[in-house]
């Protein structure tokens, strides 16, 4: 059953909150990100590069966990649970530049690498649970 992300807690898409994206490796064994993270149409956006090894995580099994962490606050967080619903290279150059702009000022991400493809993961929120 879909869940919502709690009104009391969206300031934190405002900041440059960071996100710490956890995925599932083969073994089951959890493999822990720091990513910026975005919130669009109810669902939480992740932004990546193909072969990753989150991108090859999701991409076998789309249940993830991410924990937003206020950047003003860290004891105040959102744990949210979910399933990666969609995952698109349409329109995630541009998600990334977006991303750059909020949480390093810049126009244009700085850091792609040569032939490197963007991914975007859109995560539809099962569990959002709040602390602080």
């Amino acid at each position: 059953m879909p869940a919502s992300f709690p009104e009391k807690y969206l300031d934190l898409f405002q900041k440059k909150s960071f996100g710490a994206l956890t995925t599932l490796m083969p073994d089951g064994s959890p493999q822990t990100t720091p990513v910026w993270v975005d919130y669009k149409n109810g669902d939480l956006w992740v932004n990546s590069a193909l072969g990753r090894q989150k991108d090859k995580n999701v991409r076998r099994d789309p249940r993830v966990c991410v924990a937003i962490i206020d950047a003003d606050n860290p004891y105040r967080y959102v744990e949210v649970r979910g399933k990666v619903k969609e995952i698109t290279q349409s329109g995630a150059d541009e998600h990334i530049n977006a991303m750059a702009k909020k949480y390093l000022g810049q126009d244009v991400y700085p850091f792609r690498q040569p032939g490197e493809q963007r991914v975007l993961y859109k995560i539809a929120i099962s569990k959002a649970l709040p602390v602080g």
